[in-house]
C-alpha cells in the first residue's frame, strides 16, 4: 500500500514515517505542503491521501484555520476527481463545549467559534461529496518531535526552568502520535482489503485527565529519570489554570466504533508517555557522553 502524507513536519507525519519503516507492507510519499494538486495526485498515484490535524485550532490564528480548511478542500476536489480515498485527521477541540458523557462518532461538532465552524463546513463537504473518506477525530497529540508535538515543548520549558501553565478544569484523553500512526495504517490496510468501512471515527488515549495532571505526570516522571541519570535539574514550576468555574469541560471521545469495525484498541497514554521519556532520556544520556 502506498500513502501520500501531507505536512511533512507534523508530528503525525513523522510518526507515520517511523511506522511505515517498521513494516514491509506500506510505503509513503511525504509532501511539505498541506494541499495537493490533481496533477500531482495523478503523478504519485497513491492508494490513499492522509492529512494530519491542525494543532489546537481553538488557539490558532483564524487565518491559519481558514488556510487549513481551504487546503483540505483543495485535496477533496482532487480526491473526488481521481476516486482516491481521503483521510482527514481533526482535533477534538472541534467539540468546543465538550459533553458530560463520552462523545460518540455520529455526533457532529457544533462549535460557536467562527474559525471552528469553518472546519465543520469542510467536514460537511467531505461527507456530502466523497464517500471514500475517513474523518478521524483525535485527542490531544503528544510526541517527541515535529510540529504540534506538545511533549517536546513541555520538556523544553521544564528543563529551562520556565513556568508551565495548564488548565485544571479541561478534561481530555492525551493521544500519542505513534499510536495514531499504527491505527491509521492498520485501518487503511483493512480498507485496501475490502473493509469498505468509510466514515467518522474517534481515536484517543485511555484515561481522561486534565491538562494540568498530564503536565504534572510529565514533570514527575522527567524528574525521576533525570535523578536516575545523576542529574539534579531545577525543573520549571506548574501553574493550574481554571477557565470553567461551574464544572470541568469534558472532551472525552468514545472510541468504541474504531474497535468494533477495525479492532483498533486505545493505547494507555501513561505507558506511551513512559516509553517516550525512556527514549528521550537515552538520547539525553548519549548526548551528555558525547559532549
Amino acid at each position: 500500500m502506498k500513502l501520500l502524507i501531507l505536512d511533512a513536519g507534523h508530528c503525525l507525519s513523522l510518526a507515520l514515517a517511523r511506522e511505515a519503516n517498521r513494516r514491509g507492507d506500506t510505503v509513503l510519499e511525504i509532501e511539505e505542503n498541506v494541499a495537493v494538486s490533481l496533477e500531482h495526485l495523478e503523478e504519485v498515484a497513491p492508494d490513499a491521501l492522509v492529512i494530519p490535524p491542525l494543532a489546537q485550532p481553538i488557539n490558532a490564528d483564524p487565518s491559519a484555520v481558514t488556510a487549513h480548511a481551504e487546503a483540505v478542500e483543495t485535496c477533496l476536489d482532487a480526491c473526488r476527481q481521481t476516486g482516491l480515498p481521503m483521510v482527514w485527521c481533526v482535533s477534538d477541540q472541534l467539540y468546543e463545549d465538550g459533553a458530560e458523557a463520552p462523545i460518540d462518532e455520529h455526533v457532529i461538532p457544533a462549535p460557536r467559534d467562527e474559525s471552528l465552524q469553518r472546519l465543520i463546513l469542510t467536514g460537511n463537504r467531505i461527507r456530502e461529496q466523497h464517500a471514500r473518506h475517513l474523518i478521524v477525530r483525535l485527542g490531544p497529540l503528544f510526541a517527541l518531535e515535529g510540529a504540534g508535538a506538545w511533549l517536546t515543548e513541555l520538556l523544553d520549558n521544564l528543563l529551562t526552568g520556565r513556568e508551565v501553565r495548564a488548565a485544571e478544569d479541561v478534561i481530555f484523553c492525551p493521544t500519542s502520535a505513534d499510536s495514531v500512526s499504527m491505527a491509521l495504517i492498520g485501518m487503511l490496510q483493512q480498507q485496501a482489503c475490502g473493509a469498505n468501512a468509510w466514515g467518522a471515527y474517534h481515536l484517543a488515549g485511555t484515561e481522561p485527565v486534565s491538562a494540568y495532571t498530564f503536565t504534572s505526570v510529565v514533570r514527575t516522571q522527567l524528574a525521576t529519570r533525570l535523578e536516575g541519570l545523576g542529574e539534579m535539574a531545577e525543573l520549571g514550576q506548574l501553574v493550574a489554570l481554571n477557565h470553567h468555574h461551574d464544572q470541568p469541560l469534558r472532551r472525552v471521545l468514545n472510541c468504541r466504533r474504531v474497535l468494533d469495525v477495525f479492532g483498533v484498541h486505545q493505547k494507555p497514554w501513561r505507558l506511551e508517555l513512559g516509553r517516550m521519556l525512556d527514549t528521550w532520556c537515552q538520547a539525553y544520556k548519549t548526548q551528555g557522553e558525547n559532549a
